[in-house]
C-alpha cells in the first residue's frame, strides 16, 4: 500500500513513517517544503500525481497557547489545510486518517469520553481541530478521525523533556487538576496502524488509564530515579493563555497499552538517544 503522509517532519511523523515501512507501507513523506497543504492547487496536484492508497494526515498548527493569539494561522493550517486535504481525498476517493485531538472536548464530563460523544472545544486550538475533523466529514466518505491527547515523543518538545530539564529547580510546581492520557508517539503510531483494521470513523487512539499533569510529572521522576521537590498546584496558580478542559480522558477501547508502560519505554529510548 502507498501511503502519502503530511507533516512528516513533526514529531508524530519522525516516528511513524519508519513504523510504516516496517511493516510493508510505501511511504511519501512530504512537509510543508514539499507539500503547502494551504494551497489547494498544488496540493491537489501533488495528491493526483502520487495518487496515494491512502492519506495520513499529520500536519497541523498544535501550539495551543499561541493559537489563542494567532487565530488566523491556526484557522489556515488547521481549518484550511485540512479542507483541502479532505476535499482532494474526497474527488479522488483515497482514504484519510485525521489526526485530531481531546481539546475538542470541554471537559465537563466526569466519565471518559466517548468517540460519539458532542464536541464543545474551549479553546482556539480545539476549535480549529474540531472544525478539521468537520472538514473530513464533510468531503470524505472513507475517513478514520484519530484523536490523541497529551503528546510527546523523541523527535519533539513535549512535557517529558520539560520536566526532565527542571528537574533541579529548588522547588518545581505542577498542575494538578486537570485529568487526562498521556500518549507516546509510538504508541499513537501503532495504534493508527490497528485502526486501518477497523470500519471508517472516529476514534480515540491515547494510552490508557489516566492522569494529572503533576501525576505525569511523578512518574517521570520516579522512573528516572530523580529525587525532585515536586508540588501539586492549581489551574488558576499556573494561569495559561488557553483554557485547558479539566476532564480530558478519553475511551480508547483497549487500542494502546497503559500510559505507564508506554513512559517506560520512552525513557528506555530516550537514554539511547541522549
Amino acid at each position: 500500500m502507498k501511503v502519502l503522509v503530511t507533516g512528516a517532519n513533526g514529531m508524530l511523523g519522525q516516528d511513524l513513517c519508519p513504523i510504516l515501512e516496517d511493516v510493508g507501507f510505501y511511504v511519501i513523506e512530504t512537509d510543508i517544503n514539499t507539500l503547502d497543504i494551504t494551497n489547494f492547487e498544488e496540493a491537489e496536484n501533488i495528491l493526483t500525481a502520487n495518487h496515494p492508497d491512502m492519506v495520513i494526515h499529520c500536519a497541523a498548527y498544535t501550539n495551543v497557547d499561541k493559537a489563542e493569539e494567532d487565530l488566523k494561522t491556526a484557522t489556515k493550517i488547521n481549518v484550511t489545510g485540512t479542507e483541502n486535504i479532505a476535499k482532494i481525498c474526497g474527488k479522488l476517493d483515497i482514504p484519510i486518517v485525521y489526526i485530531s485531538t481531546d481539546y475538542v472536548f470541554d471537559g465537563a464530563k466526569t466519565t471518559p469520553y466517548e468517540p460519539d460523544d458532542k464536541p464543545d472545544p474551549i479553546n482556539n486550538y480545539g476549535l480549529t481541530k474540531l472544525q478539521g475533523e468537520q472538514a473530513v466529514l464533510k468531503y470524505c466518505k472513507k475517513y478514520y478521525i484519530a484523536r490523541t491527547s497529551w503528546l510527546y515523543g523523541i523527535h519533539g518538545k513535549n512535557f517529558v523533556e520539560t520536566m526532565i530539564s527542571l528537574k533541579d529547580k529548588p522547588e518545581l510546581k505542577v498542575v494538578d487538576d486537570q485529568i487526562g492520557c498521556p500518549t507516546w508517539t509510538v504508541e499513537l503510531a501503532n495504534g493508527i496502524l490497528k485502526l486501518l483494521k477497523n470500519p471508517y470513523g472516529i476514534y480515540h487512539i491515547c494510552g490508557s488509564g489516566n492522569t494529572t499533569w503533576y501525576g505525569f510529572a511523578k512518574e517521570i521522576f520516579k522512573q528516572c530515579g530523580f529525587e525532585v521537590n515536586l508540588k501539586p498546584c492549581t489551574t488558576e496558580e499556573y494561569p495559561r493563555p488557553a483554557k485547558r478542559p479539566h476532564y480530558s480522558v478519553m475511551n480508547n477501547s483497549g487500542i494502546c497499552r497503559k500510559w505507564e508502560s508506554a513512559l517506560h519505554d520512552y525513557l528506555q529510548l530516550r537514554e539511547g538517544e541522549v
